[in-house]
């Protein structure tokens, strides 16, 4: 079984329904773009560790992290395996570092096994036929993007009375703004944190205090 390298390209919100996203893997070295609609929890998931925020206690993914560290466990890859009717399967391959050459293969839902393999920095693969199914061509994946990762992914499901009721930043100074940040994530609302995170990120590029 031939297996294809993917890399993460792209975690913006998705058009398909409310309060989902979109995971945006890409074939290295190809044009072809795999999009995978997850959930809100997941998907903060994923962001919280690619923007390297630290919540005030683990989540479950850091959680599995912690313990695969505590008895020298480690992911060795990620495997997004089948699509079958519009539901992708994955595998995690675990290896033991005191028992070189045994290794554990376990099914995993794909949102759980790419927040994983961020953590554990592990490669992302599939096969041709998963491609073949469900991958679209670099233009067409626009359609799913909102933004890069470089840049800012929206994390937040947004309404018109979510935005009525949520709090102004914007007259906030940088210091008040990152002091606003580590209260939420001792909160734990990692949607505020979120907000609050691409803001600073704003006002930095545009020098700003």
């Amino acid at each position: 079984m031939k297996k294809v390298e993917l890399e993460l390209l792209a975690l913006s919100e998705s058009n398909a329904s409310v309060h989902s996203y979109a995971v945006v893997l890409g074939e290295k070295g190809g044009r072809r773009k795999l999009p995978i609609i997850i959930g809100s929890f997941e998907a903060q998931a994923i962001a919280i560790e690619l923007e390297k925020m630290k919540p005030a206690r683990p989540l479950t993914h850091d959680l599995l992290l912690n313990f695969a560290r505590a008895f020298e466990l480690d992911l060795k890859e990620v495997l997004i395996t089948d699509l079958r009717e519009g539901v992708y399967f994955a595998n995690l391959l675990w290896i033991n570092h005191n028992e070189p050459g045994r290794e554990w293969i376990l099914d995993a839902r794909t949102s759980d096994a790419i927040a994983l393999a961020v953590r554990f920095a592990c490669p992302i693969y599939t096969v041709e036929s998963v491609l073949e199914q469900g991958a679209v061509d670099s233009d067409q994946a626009d359609l799913f993007e909102s933004g890069s990762l470089a840049e800012e992914p929206d994390l937040t499901p947004s309404s018109a009375s979510d935005s009525a009721q949520e709090p102004s930043f914007h007259q906030h100074s940088l210091k008040a703004l990152e002091q606003e940040l580590k209260e939420a994530l001792n909160d734990e609302d990692y949607e505020k944190a979120a907000q609050i995170r691409d803001l600073i990120q704003n006002r930095r590029k545009s020098g700003e205090a």
